[in-house]
């Protein structure tokens, strides 16, 4: 089993890559890669999407990524598990707001809007840990409940039009969701390699995850 971590020079991936190889030696889920290669993507068994900075940057860079266009066929042609990570789950979206009006890979049905807290004191981004609050049940977070932590950085959120396609939010001065999923998809929006041992359950379960 190959699970690729995709490198498109959308931020530092070495705690990430660490993560998933930990968790892939602890469940005998095979290899973990970082690459660039579309070749490797596409023979890929799961696929993870990370992603910092801004939208329209990050879905710059992936288009113009030699790994675009293996990906998009690993995922929907042959129905690839895929885990979005922070902007990597925002670029699942039809579309974001960030700066300008960008599509995304239009996976899930929301658009990717600034948080607007309900309670003036909380700044915008949302940074630190929060608590989970899960709307569905999904198979990446087996063994976990509403109340777990995980840690967040983003200022940008996606509203959903498909609000069965919601699998956890966060309180932040009002809902901000926190995790989405279709069909072989899912997406964090925070990270959970930074997300101490709920963290690592959930890549756990995703190396296990056969939808």
């Amino acid at each position: 089993m190959l699970t690729a971590i995709i490198d498109y020079e959308s931020g530092n991936l070495h705690s990430a890559e660490k993560a998933f190889q930990k968790m892939a030696s602890e469940t005998g889920a095979g290899r973990v890669v970082v690459t660039d290669d579309p070749d490797i993507v596409a023979r890929a068994d799961r696929i993870v999407l990370p992603g910092d900075g801004a939208f329209p940057a990050c879905a710059a860079a992936l288009r113009a990524s030699g790994c675009f266009a293996a990906m998009v066929e690993a995922v929907e042609t042959r129905g690839r598990p895929f885990l979005g990570i922070c902007v990597g789950m925002q670029l699942m979206a039809r579309r974001g707001h960030e700066y300008e009006l960008t599509d995304g890979l239009g996976w899930i049905d929301g658009e990717v809007v600034r948080i607007a807290p309900s309670d003036p004191s909380l700044k915008v981004p949302h940074m630190g840990w929060n608590d989970l609050v899960i709307d569905a049940p999904h198979p990446v977070l087996d063994g976990l409940a509403t109340g777990e932590h995980a840690y967040f950085v983003h200022s940008y959120q996606m509203d959903l039009g498909d609000g069965a396609q919601r699998v956890a939010h966060v309180d932040y001065g009002g809902d901000v969701t926190a995790i989405v999923a279709r069909d072989t998809r899912i997406g964090l929006q925070f990270h959970p390699e930074k997300s101490a041992g709920a963290g690592l359950r959930m890549i756990a379960n995703f190396l296990s995850w056969r939808p």
